[in-house]
């Protein structure tokens, strides 16, 4: 039986080498990678396979083949045939990439979304598995699947990121979990960081060297671009005041160079050195190649990578802001954040770090499986009775991650609120003046210490 997988990221292509290497993927006669990339401009970005690195990736594959580049000027994400459609397409990609009259087996990610739902209709009689897609498999399906395809869903494949903690995707059909560890991650990075010079690798200060990364979160309409600068000037300053001596700062592939020139005009204030890394390499690439003793991000996966794979100490910036930004209350980067937040902020321990039973309300599992119910009530409406069972016990850490009105609406355990900080009650509420209000003691610090 033939495979089609598909990857719209180089990460997502990262740990599908891991999932072959552990013999986690169905066995198959033949692999074929199908990529669909994910950049909303892709005439501005790096194809995926010219990425460094990704010949090593793509000889544990049989072939390569290319969804975006046969649907161009389309995107990927815009392929949505109709149904009287489908059989044309069946029999043209058939046909294009060599597929024969046989049976064939899907292994998507993002199966809410196309090109995913577009692969699954065309093949209607493939069996369909899904693989992770770094912290966003911990979240809940963002659109219900439909039964013709629920129907043919073998299972999920995921790497194990976060010790011992069970993913919510797809978690209404009960589907098998197959979980990769996290050393066969590890050494698909080595691998492919093998090949590949990092600028500033070798500029590793003895006095300590963090790793900073930017998110672009103003292109997620969460932050503007003043509030994300001003984030990163906070990253940098927290990595000073930690005793970091040079620091490496990796901004958003979409980041303009303003963003860049004010990291290195704080840098000089703070009198640390900064090597910005421009070159469109992995952030898993970069740690591995530089080694950092923190790793300083917003919510970023590669924060988890750094913390479980690599053992790195972590610092996480800005989570509580974005728990309080992030609209609807559905939006798919809200467990991430709370993952993140959660054991970087608040101390929760991964399940897998802490064996045994754990009291309800110090439970991350209990905590993700409560949140994504609040996110998702009606796919996921068998976890109500467990996510009232949570919030009746929730303490003040747990709190943070529900908003009155949601709870309201939904009918669930009212909750006495912890008052928040002045400081961050003015963020919320007002704006970017209270962005600034809120970093100008950071800020006035790093001049004292550039003075």
């Amino acid at each position: 039986m033939k495979q089609l997988i598909a990857a719209s990221t180089l990460y997502q292509c990262i740990s599908l080498a891991a999932m072959i290497d552990d013999g986690s993927l169905p066995p198959a006669d033949e692999r074929i990678l199908v990529l669909a990339g994910s950049a909303h401009q892709p005439e501005l970005n790096e194809r995926i396979q010219e990425t460094p690195g990704f010949e090593r990736i793509a000889a544990r594959f049989d072939r390569i083949v290319d969804l975006g580049a046969l649907l161009w000027p389309r995107r990927p994400g815009q392929f949505k045939p109709r149904e009287e459609e489908l059989a044309l397409w069946e029999t043209l990609l058939r046909s294009h990439w060599q597929l024969g009259s046989g049976p064939l087996q899907l292994i998507v990610e993002s199966i809410q979304v196309d090109p995913a739902i577009a692969l699954c209709r065309i093949f209607g009689d493939a069996t369909v598995w899904v693989h992770s897609d770094g912290l966003m498999s911990y979240g809940p399906t963002r659109n219900a699947v439909s039964l013709s395809v629920a129907q043919r869903l073998d299972g999920i494949i995921y790497v194990d990121l976060v010790p011992g903690l069970h993913p919510q995707l797809l978690a209404e059909h009960q589907p098998t979990m197959v979980a990769v560890e996290r050393p066969r991650l590890k050494a698909v990075i080595e691998d492919v960081a093998a090949g590949i010079s990092v600028p500033g690798e070798s500029g590793v200060s003895p006095d300590g060297t963090a790793l900073i990364l930017g998110q672009y979160l103003s292109d997620l309409g969460i932050l503007t671009v003043e509030e994300e600068d001003l984030l990163h000037r906070t990253m940098l300053t927290q990595a000073a005041n930690h005793g970091i001596r040079h620091c490496v700062f990796k901004p958003h592939p979409s980041a303009g160079p303003a963003a860049t020139q004010h990291m290195r005009q704080t840098a000089k204030r703070l009198g640390i050195s900064i090597s910005v890394l421009e070159s469109p390499v992995l952030a898993e690439v970069v740690m591995e190649k530089v080694q950092p003793d923190l790793v300083v991000s917003c919510f970023s996966t590669a924060l988890i990578t750094a913390k479980y794979v690599y053992g790195i100490e972590t610092m996480a910036i800005g989570t509580e802001m974005l728990l309080e930004r992030l609209t609807p209350y559905q939006n798919s980067n809200r467990i991430p954040v709370t993952i993140v937040d959660a054991i970087m902020v608040k101390g929760f321990e991964p399940p897998g770090d802490r064996p045994g039973s754990q009291p309800v309300e110090q439970s991350l599992q209990a905590l993700v499986e409560a949140v994504a119910y609040c996110m998702q009530p009606r796919i996921l409406a068998s976890a109500r009775a467990s996510t009232i069972s949570f919030l009746e016990g929730a303490g003040r850490d747990s709190l943070r991650y529900f908003k009155r009105l949601r709870l309201a609406k939904l009918e669930l355990p009212a909750v006495e609120y912890p008052k928040e900080p002045a400081s961050f009650r003015s963020l919320r509420v007002s704006g970017r003046g209270a962005v600034k209000r809120w970093l100008r003691p950071l800020r006035n610090q790093s001049e004292r210490r550039g003075a």
